[in-house]
């Protein structure tokens, strides 16, 4: 800082300012400094700046299912958001969503010098009223039933199984077949739950739920199974990967999508447009999900104590695209 502050003729003062984005600098000041520090090659310390403002500029993320789209997609908003807040993450996966495992990974990310730690873990484990996470940094968690406790940001998963499953209903089916998630799954219980709760509400006959375990696989080896039954004329999967092994199913068994059987899925990935045909779904806005994520997690850091614990609910939407039709006659 010192060589620079000599090549640029200012003082080190000055030269502090304008590493750390002070605007009591004047623009030509500011341009002289830029232009030795690139001479030069200095880069700030960022340890030492670090040990003197007690921020350390990074974000910590600990994820369960690194497989799945849904945790992926939510990764690169949150990862997206943190680097227009000037932030970098540190990750670390956890092979099963435990009490130790979450415990533990929170730990290591306290001795690695995190500012917060955004949770996304998408299975039953925050909601239940035994497991805690570690005090002492900001916590924001995805996809759980722990906003009493924690400050949550979830998609709304009981609307879109509820547009979805209503808008094959309003097609004219008589009833809905439902491939789930796993069990351990907190969004797809939520699914689950709005699609029986929608049948039931219109007085529709509720089948037996199918549980896929998210891949385009399981939804296949069920829709197997339900292509053989005539009667099965409308299904809504759990995400879209499952939606897609259900299409293929039903085209290997010589039934027409969607004039023999509609097919609705969740998530609306990118390729749900390229589907064939086309896949009728609801859209999970992952971005917006990111971009709170942070945006409470930095609350939290600048405001400790501020924070209070509560869900906030990203809203969903039922894209509609040619995988549904009315029933055959």
């Amino acid at each position: 800082m010192a060589d620079v502050a000599a090549l640029a003729g200012v003082s080190s003062q000055t030269v502090s300012r304008v590493v750390n984005g002070r605007s009591n600098v004047d623009t030509l000041t500011r341009d002289r400094v830029l232009a030795a520090m690139d001479e030069i090659g200095y880069r700030p310390n960022s340890a030492a700046r670090a040990l003197k403002s007690g921020r350390f500029s990074t974000i910590g993320v600990i994820m369960f299912g690194l497989s799945s789209f849904g945790n992926m997609r939510t990764l690169d908003a949150v990862a997206t958001a943190s680097a227009q807040a000037g932030y970098s993450i540190t990750l670390i996966p956890v092979a099963l969503p435990t009490q130790g495992a979450v415990a533990g990974a929170v730990n290591r990310l306290a001795e690695q010098a995190v500012d917060g730690i955004v949770i996304i873990m998408e299975a039953h484990i925050l909601d239940r009223i035994d497991v805690t996470v570690p005090t002492g940094l900001p916590v924001v968690i995805v996809d759980s039933d722990a906003g009493a406790r924690y400050t949550v940001v979830d998609t709304d998963q009981t609307e879109g199984a509820r547009l979805a499953t209503q808008h094959l209903l309003d097609l004219g089916h008589k009833t809905v077949w439902h491939i789930a998630g796993p069990e351990s799954s907190f969004s797809a219980g939520r699914r689950t739950a709005s699609w029986r709760a929608t049948l039931k509400a219109a007085g529709a006959p509720v089948p037996p739920v199918l549980e896929g375990d998210w891949s385009a696989q399981s939804g296949y080896v069920h829709g197997v199974a339900l292509a053989a039954d005539p009667a099965v004329t409308a299904i809504f999967a759990s995400n879209d990967q499952m939606a897609l092994g259900v299409m293929r199913a039903m085209h290997e068994a010589g039934r027409s999508v969607p004039a023999s059987c509609s097919v609705v899925g969740f998530d609306d990935m990118r390729e749900a447009d390229a589907f064939w045909p086309p896949l009728t779904t609801v859209h999970q806005d992952f971005g917006q999900v990111g971009r709170l994520c942070i945006e409470k997690l930095l609350r939290q850091i600048d405001s400790p104590g501020a924070s209070v614990p509560g869900t906030t609910i990203v809203p969903t939407h039922l894209v509609l695209r040619a995988s549904t039709a009315p029933p055959p006659r």
